[in-house]
């Protein structure tokens, strides 16, 4: 019998590592079809298969971003209000690497510009929602007053991380 991707992505190293998620994006890499056993995934119970199954889609997604394209509606309205870090940030990195369309486009904005209105933001979150929201304001989506505006209050957070990329993307603006 062969495993379900939920299985698959339960088991295999410490229980806050990928696993056994590398054996999965071969998977879809070779049968684009699974990826909707993949994409629910990203709703089971457990918090480390949501963290394995989002980081596959983003890895996935690397390669085929056209492949995401019929989830991008499914990622705003079902996860768009997700809590969970590591699915928020791998949200930011597919929404940079996908063709949205403009109202996909304007939510993906509205949702990062959330992310980043105040400093409780998660650092990695905070990280790749910064570089995405830059990314749409270099392509005009984005008035750069309101990029910069958040990325000061960036500059505000308890991490370090977070603060030299919240400066070196202020910097990057303003060459």
């Amino acid at each position: 019998m062969t495993e379900s991707y939920a299985e698959i992505l339960t088991v295999g190293g410490k229980s806050n590592s990928l696993g056994r998620t590398n054996e999965v994006i071969e998977q879809v890499l070779n049968n684009k079809n699974q990826l909707d056993e993949l994409y629910s995934c990203v709703f089971n119970e457990d918090a480390w298969i949501r963290m394995r199954a989002v980081d596959a889609l983003e890895k996935i997604c690397r390669q085929h971003p056209d492949w995401l394209l019929p989830y991008v509606d499914k990622f705003q309205v079902e996860l768009g209000s997700n809590g969970q870090p590591s699915i928020q940030w791998h949200l930011a990195q597919i929404y940079s690497q996908v063709s949205l369309s403009p109202e996909q486009k304007l939510n993906a904005i509205n949702w990062l510009k959330h992310l980043l209105s105040n400093t409780d933001v998660d650092w990695i979150v905070a990280a790749n929602a910064m570089q995405t929201l830059v990314q749409f304001t270099k392509d005009g989506s984005v008035p750069q007053k309101d990029t910069v505006s958040l990325l000061n209050v960036q500059q505000k957070h308890k991490s370090n991380s977070v603060i030299r990329r919240a400066n070196k993307l202020l910097a990057e603006l303003s060459s």
